[in-house]
C-alpha cells in the first residue's frame, strides 16, 4: 500500500500531478548545438520540462513520435532525410502526434516559408535567432498556459 503524504495524498499521486504541469518537448534539428539552444531556451522562460526528445531530421522525429507521448514539438525547416514541412504534413499520420502543437523554429523567414509552415499544420512560427520570450510567448498560448 502506497504510503500517506500530508492531506491523504499518496506519493505516487503527488508524483502524476507534478509531472502533469511538465512538457515533454520535441526538439528537431538538425544541429545539436541548436537542439540545445532550444531546450535552454524553454528553461529560461519558466516552461517546466518533464522531458525533452531530440531528432537530428523528420524521419528521426517520427520514429521517436512511435515510442514516446509530447505535449509540444519544435522544428526546424531546412534539415536532411527529411524536412520540417514533410515533417509537419506526416505527424497528422501518428495517432500519438495528432493535435500536439508544432513551433517552426528557422532562419526561413521569407513569408511564403511562413504559409507553407502553418499550411502544413505548425501552429506557431519563431525566426532565428529567438530570445527565451519570444520562446515563452508562442508555447505558452500553444500550451493554454498563462505566462
Amino acid at each position: 500500500m502506497a504510503a500517506l503524504l500530508p492531506g491523504g495524498v499518496t506519493a505516487t499521486s503527488r508524483r502524476v500531478v507534478e509531472t502533469m504541469n511538465k512538457v515533454r518537448a520535441l526538439i528537431v534539428d538538425d544541429s545539436s548545438v541548436m537542439r540545445k539552444i532550444v531546450e535552454r531556451s524553454l528553461r529560461q522562460a519558466g516552461i517546466e520540462l518533464d522531458k525533452v526528445v531530440e531528432a537530428s531530421n523528420g524521419a528521426e522525429a517520427l520514429a521517436a513520435l512511435q515510442s514516446n507521448v509530447v505535449d509540444l514539438i519544435l522544428c526546424d525547416i531546412n534539415m536532411p532525410v527529411m524536412d520540417g514541412l514533410e515533417f509537419v504534413r506526416q505527424v497528422a499520420t501518428v495517432g500519438s502526434a495528432k493535435g500536439v502543437p508544432i513551433v517552426m523554429i528557422t532562419t526561413e523567414g521569407s513569408e511564403s516559408h511562413v504559409v507553407a509552415a502553418l499550411s502544413a499544420g505548425a501552429r506557431g512560427y519563431i525566426r532565428k535567432p529567438f530570445t527565451p520570450d519570444q520562446v515563452k510567448e508562442h508555447v505558452l498560448s500553444l500550451l493554454g498556459k498563462k505566462p
